[in-house]
């Protein structure tokens, strides 16, 4: 293989060629070097002339949005205790849920092994809200006064009855991990216009409706087999956002910016020596650190925001990792044009326990969803920005374990969903699709999440089906062969 790999640098071949040899010894060489470098791994400057040219002359069309902000639930919130009431499901409180219903849809194995399936009405109250008139919930106060900004989907469905693959496949259009997540593709096509932050944010926070549940993954915002530099930039939710910012003592910035150069230079002949790519995002990650090191302190200082912004988004905003924090920073981001902002807020997996959960998940995440909306308003950022909330399945009309007046659990359910938009190009106060009395199959207007992807994408100036990049000799994208546009959700 050495002789071989030897031959190859002589004679310097055509690239493509020997690219899936460079990529076998790139592997061995760096993966030690990767684990430890993990917080450099996307910090990138996308805004320069090479970035803007790996767009292929995206976006393709005029677009409505400059930015996303994806509102990503994790664990699954129960559309029915929430967006989707189904009050005639009183009258059938305790009964068993119809075969004719169920129409051998696959089960869990969380609650394969019940002898029945107990309906389970919702605890909570709901109201008509705003001139939209959208049913919502009592548990969201805050939210509700923001009904006719919003645009409900209560047709999602999906592939995946598990979390891991649920959520991956609503990142990254596939169930296995490996593939560029829907932030990456956007990097990929879009790249930034802001040359100090990265052009994918992610930030993380853990919901106090179940406070120990599943942990999320960083390859959920990974690039695949994208250029590394369109991974995205994950924030920690304590201590400082991003680890190894600030210079080692004794080291001042006209030091630091020497080194950098010269390091620079070595991989520039190193590049030219082995033709590898990655070798031009490791170049620019140590540029956007570089950078970073006064764009972050800058963006996480929220000491000058007036009082009543503050007090808008609740008493956690000023708690680092919580989800009011990280909304105040999303709008922040925005202000700063961020490409992509995502949030991923954990504890929304209700087996058990489901009423007070829900309670503890939207004293969490409705005051500042609705605050987020209404100061991106008010500074004129709502009208190019999209906001997505949602999911990645959601939850059975039937109890999980006992049912009792007060108390009861949902399992998994991916036939049928919701999720809300708002914002640039988003028709307001308007609902596509409808589900049936039990909240258990779609009636009306199925979407399916690579249609959603391709709508975020198509609102972001993106024909999802020609972003594509070329991988192991096949054309991949974020939809892959599928996907339609919701036109009749767009303004």
């Amino acid at each position: 293989m050495m002789n071989e790999f030897e031959n190859i640098l002589t004679n310097k071949p055509d690239l493509g060629a020997t690219q899936d040899l460079l990529n076998r010894r790139i592997f061995l060489r760096n993966g030690a070097a990767a684990l430890s470098a993990t917080a450099l791994a996307g910090l990138l400057p996308s805004l320069s002339s090479e970035a803007k040219a790996i767009g292929n002359g995206f976006p393709n069309f005029p677009a409505k949005a400059k930015r996303v902000i994806y509102l990503f639930q994790s664990g699954a919130p129960s559309q029915m205790d929430l967006f989707d009431p189904k009050p005639l499901m009183e009258k059938q409180r305790g009964k068993d849920l119809p075969d004719s219903v169920r129409r051998g849809q696959r089960l869990t194995t969380m609650t394969s092994g019940q002898k029945n399936f107990p309906i389970a009405p919702s605890i909570f109250q709901f109201a008509r809200r705003g001139n939209s008139g959208h049913w919502m919930s009592d548990v969201l106060p805050h939210l509700s006064k923001e009904a006719d900004e919003l645009c409900f989907i209560k047709s999602m469905h999906t592939e995946a009855i598990n979390h891991d693959p649920a959520i991956t496949f609503c990142q990254t259009g596939h169930q296995l991990a490996g593939r560029p997540s829907v932030g990456s593709w956007l990097s990929y096509g879009l790249g930034t216009e802001n040359k100090d932050l990265p052009a994918y944010v992610v930030m993380t926070s853990w919901g106090t409706g179940r406070p120990n549940d599943q942990p999320l993954y960083d390859r959920l915002w990974g690039a695949g087999f994208l250029p590394t530099q369109h991974q995205g930039v994950k924030f920690r939710n304590s201590g400082d956002p991003v680890l190894y910012l600030s210079d080692p003592k004794g080291i001042d910035r006209k030091m630091r910016r020497g080194m950098l150069d010269e390091i620079a230079s070595l991989n520039r002949k190193d590049r030219q020596v082995v033709g590898d790519p990655e070798i031009d995002a490791r170049i620019s990650q140590y540029e956007m650190a570089f950078r970073m090191q006064t764009s972050v302190p800058d963006l996480t200082d929220v000491s000058k925001e007036p009082k009543h912004i503050l007090e808008s988004y609740g008493p956690d905003v000023l708690k680092p990792g919580t989800y009011a924090a990280n909304c105040l920073l999303a709008r922040r981001m925005a202000e700063r044009d961020v490409r992509c902002i995502q949030l991923f807020h954990m504890g929304w997996d209700h087996h058990g326990g489901l009423p007070n959960a829900v309670k503890g998940q939207c004293r969490d995440t409705d005051q500042p969803t609705a605050a987020l909306i209404a100061d991106l308003r008010q500074r004129g950022l709502l009208e190019d920005t999209l906001i997505v909330w949602g999911g990645e399945f959601g939850r059975t009309i039937y109890s999980q374990g006992k049912l009792s007046a007060t108390n009861y659990g949902r399992d998994h359910h991916p036939r049928c969903f919701t999720v809300f938009l708002a914002g640039a190009g988003i028709k307001k106060g308007f609902t596509l699709g409808a589900t049936d009395d039990y909240c258990y199959n779609i009636t009306q207007d199925p979407v399916h999440v690579h249609d959603l992807n391709a709508t975020i994408m198509h609102l972001l100036g993106v024909d999802h089906k020609k972003l594509i990049y070329k991988f192991q000799g096949r054309d991949y994208r974020l939809t892959d062969v599928h996907g339609h546009l919701l036109k009749s959700i767009l303004s």
